[in-house]
């Protein structure tokens, strides 16, 4: 009886894999593109403040520092002009 689940099964690890790559991808595309442009960093503390704050804390995590602070000045300088 254990013969007709083998397909559901392998459907099922491979959807689930699938899932877990596309995920991996999108969230390397979605911290480098936070890591190399202030203006998407930006757009991000605007719409989803709380990915920002898992950016600032895995680059804290990683030994640098001051990323957060340069950007809110500059944020707070281009608020000011």
């Amino acid at each position: 009886m254990a013969r007709p689940l083998e397909p559901l099964a392998k459907k099922i690890f491979k959807g689930v894999l699938v899932a877990e790559v596309a995920g991996l991808l999108g969230s390397y595309y979605l911290f480098n593109k936070m890591n190399s442009s202030q203006d998407f960093r930006q757009t991000m503390s605007k719409k989803y403040p709380f990915i920002l704050e898992v950016y600032y804390k895995s680059i804290e995590q990683s030994g640098m520092y001051g990323l957060r602070q340069q950007d809110q000045e500059k944020w707070l300088n281009s608020k000011n002009e």
